[in-house]
């Protein structure tokens, strides 16, 4: 049992990770004017401009929509995922704050949904959580790093302060495989929004992506995950113009790299994927965010039908806890949301850790046998591979 107070306090620092500045340039912030007015696309340069006509009514209203569709999509890929391991295991369901079902919990108007699998056949630990807050007032540094990443000559840029209230919503997940030969799976989509007391405007953007981290490498496996993650780029710029200077697989592919990296070790935690932040929110980039939450299962479970049946030994399992070793060094060395959840007062350890791996192993300068497959994976952890050439 933990303090509601608490676990709020959590994830107001974890949302940190939405609102730090973004190493991508993939987006900027979206405005959304008090007034409505036509909304014009994106300009030339990247920069965005009003998409559409709406009022800060119609910005509460994608917001609910979108934390509506992750709710829902948290339960289905609950269903998935227990079905397809087949172990007989269940989710935990703790539910806290608004969600929970205590007395006076309703009057809440944060709180969220931590699902948590462990012992599975497949998944020896996995964890998918819907997290919502609303109300929130910026800090200090939340606010700075905000108005930070953006041009304050530029008219369009935000305009935004401490104790300008926010709202945000997430869906997350970490899929731990049993076996070494079954990548594990990392995913989550996340809306934030600002309102700025100075000016009334309303700020709204979103922000995820998902990527593998395998312990020996099956090329056609990734290949097939990256190729996932490319057409669904490529299909909805087709279908949606006006987003083509945002949405590219190759930008996000790149950017994952950057941040799953590990300076220390100079070596990338996994093959990568896609991440992608500060992408303005409308009903048109909605879409495209939830067709990346849509493809998570799609793009990961034919590789665990593929590979489940395949034996392994116990020095293949040895190398699957060192290597989930830098998984969470990764966590607790560089992870935005990590770092800024335990450096909170009375941190509620337990939902701010629960991407970390059941079982780790760190050996004292481990030593790769030389023309192994180990070793292979090594090197295409030292020197990121263009798995989808086109």
């Amino acid at each position: 049992m933990f303090f509601i107070f608490v676990a709020l306090l959590t994830f107001a620092s974890y949302v940190d990770s939405f609102v730090l500045p973004s190493r991508t340039g993939l987006g900027r912030i979206s405005k959304l004017p008090s007034s409505s007015v036509e909304g014009q696309g994106l300009l030339k340069d990247g920069k965005s401009r009003d998409r559409f006509s709406k009022t800060d009514e119609n910005i509460d209203e994608l917001f609910g929509e979108f934390s509506n569709f992750l709710q829902k999509k948290q339960a289905q890929i609950i269903s998935e995922i227990e079905s397809i391991d087949g172990s007989g295991q269940k989710f935990c369901n703790d539910r806290w704050g608004a969600f929970d079902d205590k007395e006076g919990s309703k009057d809440l108007k944060s709180g969220g949904i931590t699902r948590v699998f462990q012992k599975g056949n497949i998944v020896e630990k996995g964890a998918c959580s819907f997290t919502l807050i609303k109300g929130g007032k910026l800090t200090v540094e939340r606010a700075a790093s905000i108005q930070g990443r953006h041009d304050k000559n530029d008219d369009g840029s935000p305009t935004i302060q401490p104790g300008d209230e926010y709202c945000a919503a997430a869906l997350s997940m970490v899929l731990h495989t049993k076996s070494p030969m079954i990548p594990t799976f990392r995913s989550d989509v996340r809306i934030f929004l600002v309102r700025s007391s100075k000016d009334g405007q309303t700020f709204a953007w979103f922000g995820g992506g998902s990527d593998l981290t395998p312990y020996y490498l099956f090329d056609e496996d990734i290949t097939f995950f990256h190729r996932t993650l490319h057409d669904l780029c490529v299909n909805f710029r087709k279908e949606n113009e006006s987003c083509n200077e945002l949405i590219d697989y190759h930008i996000m592919k790149e950017a994952c790299d950057d941040y799953f990296y590990l300076p220390a070790r100079a070596e990338y935690r996994g093959t990568g994927g896609m991440f992608f932040d500060d992408i303005p929110a409308n009903p048109s980039t909605m879409n495209f965010v939830k067709a990346v939450a849509e493809n998570w299962m799609p793009s990961w479970l034919p590789i665990v039908e593929k590979r489940r049946g395949l034996d392994y030994t116990d020095q293949q399992k040895e190398w699957q806890l060192l290597r989930r070793g830098r998984y969470l060094e990764f966590n607790l060395l560089y992870d935005r949301g990590v770092k800024f959840g335990l450096a909170n007062v009375n941190p509620r350890v337990e939902g701010v850790m629960v991407s970390a791996p059941p079982l780790i192993a760190w050996e004292y300068n481990h030593v790769i046998e030389k023309g192994s497959k180990e070793e292979r994976l090594m090197n295409i952890l030292k020197r990121p591979k263009i798995w989808i050439d086109c």
